[in-house]
């Protein structure tokens, strides 16, 4: 006589599946959106590894340039151009590699 099945006729598993499928797929804060949220945390985790090792090696080679003047003139040199009065400083441009002229 009853088409539907005794288990849905059950208002307490009915309203547990309405509560389900409110918080799994309509609320705005629901699974699919939780997803998205994990995968940027995990992106942005990443970004901070790789910031720590840049930092580190920034940290590494700070500390050569301190320790060593040698370094720290040649890294002058080349990142600024600088000289000793009365010096030349020659740039010279790259060749580039397929058609072996000057870029």
């Amino acid at each position: 006589m009853h088409r539907i099945p005794a288990f849905l006729r059950n208002k307490y598993l009915l309203a547990g599946m309405l509560f389900a499928v409110w918080i799994l797929i309509l609320d705005s804060n629901n699974v699919f959106i939780q997803w998205e949220l994990s995968q940027e945390v995990r992106a942005l985790e990443d970004g901070v590894e790789y910031y720590r090792g840049e930092l580190e090696q920034t940290k590494q080679r700070l500390n050569e340039l301190e320790s060593d003047p040698r370094q720290l003139e040649k890294f002058a040199r080349e990142t600024y151009w600088m000289h000793r009065p009365g010096e030349e400083v020659m740039l010279v441009e790259p060749l580039d590699p397929e058609s072996g002229d000057t870029l």
